[in-house]
Formats: C-alpha cells, sequence, structure tokens
C-alpha cells in the first residue's frame, strides 16, 4: 500500500475506449483515437484505469490552451494535490491508486529499447510503473525521444510490442512532434529522411498542406542527383508536379537520411536557391528557405557494438559544405529535439495533460525524473531545462547506451545507474525517502524502503516499520541541485 501523502485518488473511468492487440492493431486503427494498445496476453483483462479517448493532435490542442491559462512560474502550482492539511479521498479497492507528486519520461534508444530489441531490465521497470511494485501505485509516465520517421500512433504500436505494456499515442513526443506546431507558419514543405514514404504521411498526418520528398524532385529532373536512380516502387509513389513553378518555404529533417549524398545534394541546392525555387541560384546565399532538424544528436545508439552517426552529424555536414560552397558564408539551420528547452516545455505540456487524463491529477508533479543514455542531449537538455523550471527535473544517466561506462559525461547527471530498472528504483526510493511516508501510524525505514525496491519484492514485516515519534517527515539525504 502506497502512502497516504503520496496518492491521488482514483476517479470514475470513462467508458467508450477501444482496446487494440499491439499484434493486429495498425496504424489506421490508432490514428482514430479512442484507443489503448494493449499486449495480447491483457487483451481479456480489465483495466484498472481508462485512458484518455481523445487522439493525440486533441490532447495536445487542449493542453495548450489548459496551460495557456496558467502561469508556470507559479510556484503554487508545484505543491501536492494531497498534503497532512488535505488528505486525499479514499481509496477505492478495486482501483489502482497513482502517485501525484512524481513523474518519470523516458529516452526510448539506449535506454529501453537496442537494435530494435528490449532491453531485458526495461520490462521489469514498466511493470514497476504500472503497479507492480510494494505499494501497489501507480507512477505516471512518458516518452521523450529524439528518434523519428514515424507517426506517434505507429511508434505506440512498436513499443507496445516490445515492452508488453499498454501504450497511448499521448504518452509519445518524438523528436518531429513539436514541428506540428510550425504548420501555420509553412505552407509547402520539403521533408528530408526516414523509410519510403513514411515521413511525408506524418507531416501530413501533422496538417502540413502541401508535403514534398526528395523523390519527387528526382523524379521531375533525375539529373538532381546524379548516383541515385528510383526504385520502381519509389517512382511510382513519388508525385509528379512542375517545380519551375513551385516555392518551397521549409525544408524539415524528420528522420535520418537513407541517402545522405542525394539528401544533402538537394538541401544545399535550396539552401542556396533564390527564395526556395530548386534550379535556380542566389547571389547572396541568403535567401533560402529555413532548415529545420528533428534533433541534433550526432551519434546513437543502434544494434552494432559501437555508436553510428545520427542526424547532427549530417546537420554539420550540411552546413560546412554550405560554408565550403559559398566561400564562407554561415548557414543557419535550427534544430528541434533534445536539448532544446522548447522540447522540455513541450514535455511538460504533454505530461500535464496525460497525467490528468490517465492518472485524473490536475496539477504539475514537483519532480520529474528523466532517464537517457547520451550526456549531450539526455543529461545537457534536463540540466538545463531544470535551471529554469520551478519543479525539479532529475537527470539519471544510464550505462545501456551512448554513455560508454568509466568515462567523464560531458554533461554531469545526477546520477549514473546501470540501467532503467535501477533509474526507477532510485527514483521511487528517493521520493519515499523525501515525503513523510505514512502507513497507518507508522514511518518506513531505509531497510523497508530498500527492500520494497528490491529485485525480490516482500511483503514488509513489522520489524521493517518505524513509529512516528514528534517528526513529520523523513530527511533525504542532501542531493546536489540541477547542474
Amino acid at each position: 500500500m502506497a502512502p497516504i501523502n503520496m496518492l491521488s485518488p482514483p476517479k470514475a473511468t470513462r467508458p467508450g475506449i477501444r482496446r487494440l492487440s499491439s499484434m493486429s492493431a495498425t496504424e489506421k486503427d490508432v490514428s482514430k483515437g479512442g484507443v489503448v494498445v494493449v499486449p495480447e496476453r491483457l487483451m481479456h483483462h480489465q483495466r484498472s484505469r481508462t485512458h484518455h479517448g481523445g487522439t493525440f493532435a486533441a490532447s495536445m490542442e487542449t493542453a495548450r490552451s489548459e496551460l495557456a491559462s496558467l502561469n508556470l512560474e507559479d510556484e503554487t502550482l508545484f505543491t501536492s494535490s494531497s498534503s497532512p492539511a488535505t488528505p486525499a479521498s479514499p481509496i477505492t479497492p478495486a482501483d489502482t491508486p497513482s502517485a501525484d507528486t512524481f513523474a518519470f519520461a523516458f529516452d526510448i534508444d539506449g535506454v529501453l529499447i537496442r537494435g530494435g530489441r528490449p532491453i531485458p531490465e526495461a520490462i521489469k521497470a514498466m511493470r514497476m510503473l504500472n503497479g507492480e511494485n510494494e505499494y501497489g501505485m501507480k507512477i505516471p509516465y512518458i516518452f521523450l525521444t529524439n528518434g523519428g520517421g514515424k507517426t506517434e500512433a505507429e511508434r505506440c504500436i512498436d513499443l507496445s510490442r516490445q515492452l508488453d505494456i499498454e501504450v497511448a499515442p499521448a504518452q509519445f513526443i518524438c523528436g518531429h512532434t513539436p514541428m506540428r506546431e510550425m504548420v501555420e507558419k509553412h505552407h509547402t514543405v520539403l521533408v528530408i529522411g526516414g523509410e519510403g514514404e513514411k515521413c511525408r504521411h506524418v507531416a501530413e498526418g501533422y496538417g502540413f498542406r502541401d508535403v514534398i520528398t526528395p523523390g519527387d524532385l528526382i523524379k521531375d529532373n533525375p539529373h538532381t542527383t546524379p548516383f541515385r536512380k528510383l526504385t520502381n516502387e519509389e517512382h511510382a509513389n513519388s508525385r509528379k508536379r512542375d517545380f519551375s513553378t513551385t516555392k518551397i518555404d521549409a525544408i524539415f529533417v524528420f528522420a535520418d537520411s537513407r541517402d545522405w549524398a542525394g539528401d544533402i545534394q538537394i538541401m544545399l541546392d535550396l539552401a542556396m536557391s533564390k527564395g526556395g525555387f530548386i534550379g535556380t541560384l542566389s547571389e547572396t546565399f541568403d535567401e533560402g528557405p529555413p532548415i529545420y532538424f528533428s534533433h541534433n544528436d550526432i551519434v546513437w545508439s543502434a544494434a552494432h557494438d559501437n555508436v553510428r552517426l545520427g542526424m547532427g552529424a549530417l546537420r554539420k555536414t550540411v552546413e560546412s559544405l554550405f560554408k565550403d560552397l559559398t566561400k564562407g558564408k554561415e548557414l543557419e539551420t535550427i534544430a528541434f529535439g533534445k536539448p532544446q528547452i522548447g522540447t522540455f516545455e513541450f514535455a511538460t505540456r504533454l505530461l500535464q495533460q496525460w497525467r490528468k487524463d490517465e492518472h485524473h491529477i490536475d496539477a504539475p508533479p514537483e519532480t520529474v525524473y528523466f532517464v537517457g543514455d547520451t550526456p549531450e542531449s539526455d543529461i545537457q537538455g534536463t540540466n538545463r531545462f531544470n535551471q529554469k523550471a520551478k519543479n525539479d527535473w532529475y537527470s539519471i544517466l544510464v550505462k545501456t547506451g551512448v554513455y560508454q561506462d568509466g568515462t567523464e559525461p560531458a554533461y554531469e547527471p545526477r546520477v549514473i545507474v546501470d540501467n532503467v530498472l535501477e533509474a526507477v528504483k532510485h527514483g521511487m526510493k528517493r521520493e519515499f525517502e523525501k515525503k513523510a511516508i505514512k502507513l497507518n501510524g507508522t514511518m518506513l525505514n531505509t531497510a523497508a524502503i530498500n527492500a520494497a525496491l528490491s529485485s525480490n519484492i516482500t511483503k514488509l514485516s513489522v520489524g521493517q516499520m518505524t513509529p512516528i515519534i514528534g517528526s513529520e517527515s523523513v530527511t533525504p539525504d542532501a542531493v546536489t541541485p540541477g547542474l
């Protein structure tokens, strides 16, 4: 059982939510909204909570409108909804209560997944967050990844299969997710990266009105990329149009390029163009469309033993070649994703909405534990955002991805742990040590907490409980403030 002052009372669930098996659900099914993707083994189990029935876009729109009326700098927002003065409502035994004072955010590649396969400890970590812990408590969490090239709905299906958990699209921020907020600013856009037509479909799903791919340009003029020829499938999928009258307003690199040479050539052609018209050449080299990258990771953790080049390497290459070709002109590109502050602000809105819709908690968490494997993006971004956020964004670095054990991380996390399961245990232990842990007039001591969060979870014995005498809270060890 969880301590009373860390619980959010369950509310009545809402009917009409469709449960789709992760083995048969399609991206189209999930994109319709009102669904939760469920592992096949859980298809006939009744959920204790009901997932928000809206689409990802609707969820984010609601979050934007509601949070726009709030002052996120107001410290009164970052207090627990339950306190000794205002105890939580009685808990319905059939429901699983949720922690209302803290939450988790996870990178995916190198933390939960590596080379398309789940990291073994990740499955145990997710189950612990979903209530399989000594306290019978669910912990809210979202996924914040620089990866992309798929819709949030498709990522949802993939992760549900890989980690054997229920997942909703409204828990995801991909590297390109914040780009949806650029829809009204740019009409005709070129999207780069990903497999086949997927990135075009993602962009169109976000609401971009006129989406072009490199394949469209090559189909119109095969000489655009001398060493790349379209396959029969690519030729059939690419769209024919008159590019002599087409102004490209912006370039969005949604996912890692599958053809660096061809994609770099096209980006440079447009960067040096007159106003975004392909085939033209500017005299001043400052008239091209803006170029947006969904993230800036130089490397990432894949199935290979060593890290692989990422989108940040592509960005540096484009900028360097532009400078060489224009004899010294600087190309200013824009990156989303971690470690950009805007991405963490976007994550704050998403987490706020998810906690409200799924866990019925209408207040920001006091602490968000961010678990990542890349110091240059995950840790740097979390630490930077923590400096301006009123709640505590606590960075945790794991050893299962980009970071190499024994090396000095470029950006210092609050703690380094072996894997994501240890990260979850660390966060939960810290929270229970930090709060006044009351359980029917008793307070758990450190031994009890360690036992509860150990790999072999057992019921607490009477000897592990300490009566509360005088003190209202447990004072934790000193914690280094955000770096």
